[in-house]
């Protein structure tokens, strides 16, 4: 009975924590937004497909064409991502492709470098290949830069279409978002998305860039997000719905997984308060879950499960459209079991899977 109390006493101060984060974090700012010189870098591999749809998204950006440059850098693809940028930015004097030779660090964190040491302005906006920009993306930015932060990340929807695969996706990505985004707003940030991710170069600079981050392939964003939170550097979020990027799930079960593997591989190298934290949220959560299981014993035994399916429901209802998604209470209940089980079976997938990137 100790043992029950105890878990719902962390389990409504965890959920308590999220959702003050959650307040604060859509809390409305009136803030002038300077016009910061910002360059966006992009690590494409076999985009083939995507790279058109992402560079007329830049094309449509709220900026003023001096105040930012593209540099595409194809990282030894085996499609012909290099010749469709090239083809779609032709006659763009602030767009630039090119190939990603003599690396200085495996995987997509060496042709991001490649990027960053070319690109020329104090400001650096990193997105993926396969993604699409809401036009205010800069100029969301460019506040909070201007504010003084060192590192911001912005929120970036997965786009949902009817197979399972995708939906769920879609769904632990929201989960994510509300764990990750409510801790960045508690002054507690341990996780971003590369989709949508900035600092300044010099704060780049001042942590050694990627030189730190090399235990995965992984963890351009996470790692990099470690290194500043080490040396105390002021790292702040974007969640204007005009800020948001948007990219397509996994085609399949089989790719989410994968993608998952390298994810989680990279959470293994955060801060160990980080890791202690999130420890404690996965297994409460967990437990409490689990705590069904002893309904045939005492009704007061699974009170657990009762409150955090009830808190799950209420913030995901709450707050999902301010992450651009809809999902049903019947949906919610069902993804919310599967989701917890997953974590699971991604950590123990993250320690004996080898990763890959592409």
């Amino acid at each position: 009975m100790i043992f029950i109390s105890v878990l719902i006493v962390v389990l409504l101060f965890l959920d308590t924590a999220v959702a003050l984060g959650l307040i604060f974090l859509f809390k409305k700012e009136e803030i002038t937004s300077p016009r910061l010189k910002i360059s966006i870098v992009i690590a494409a591999k076999n985009e083939e497909k995507n790279i058109a749809g992402l560079i007329q998204s830049l094309k449509n950006i709220n900026c003023p064409l001096d105040h930012f440059e593209a540099i595409i850098v194809d990282d030894n693809s085996s499609d012909d991502t290099f010749e469709c940028a090239e083809k779609n930015i032709e006659g763009l004097n602030n767009f630039f492709v090119v190939r990603a030779t003599n690396k200085k660090f495996p995987a997509k964190k060496g042709a991001l470098q490649i990027g960053i040491e070319k690109a020329k302005h104090p400001y650096i906006m990193i997105t993926d290949g396969d993604c699409t920009i809401e036009p205010n993306w800069l100029s969301a930015f460019s506040k909070k830069f201007g504010q003084g932060f060192d590192f911001v990340f912005g929120i970036a929807p997965l786009k949902m279409n009817g197979n399972f695969s995708s939906r769920f996706a879609s769904f632990e990505n929201l989960r994510t978002g509300i764990l990750s985004f409510s801790a960045a707003a508690l002054n507690f940030p341990y996780s971003a998305a590369a989709r949508s991710f900035g600092f300044k170069k010099e704060s780049f600079e001042n942590i050694s860039g990627f030189t730190k981050t090399t235990e995965t392939l992984s963890g351009d964003d996470d790692l990099l997000l470690r290194e500043a939170i080490k040396n105390k550097m002021k790292i702040g979020t974007v969640s204007d719905k005009d800020a948001f990027v948007f990219s397509e799930t996994k085609e399949n079960f089989k790719e989410y997984l994968k993608q998952k593997s390298r994810h989680t591989k990279t959470s293994l190298y955060y801060t160990c308060n980080r890791q202690i934290i999130l420890a404690l949220w996965h297994s409460v959560n967990i437990l409490s879950l689990l705590s069904l299981l002893l309904l045939f014993v005492n009704w007061i035994f699974a009170l657990p499960f009762f409150i955090k399916i009830c808190v799950d429901v209420l913030i995901v209802l709450t707050v999902q459209k301010n992450f651009s998604y809809k999902f049903s209470i019947f949906n919610i209940l069902t993804y919310q079991f599967i989701y917890e089980g997953m974590i699971v079976i991604n950590f123990f997938n993250a320690i004996f899977r080898k990763n890959e990137w592409k």
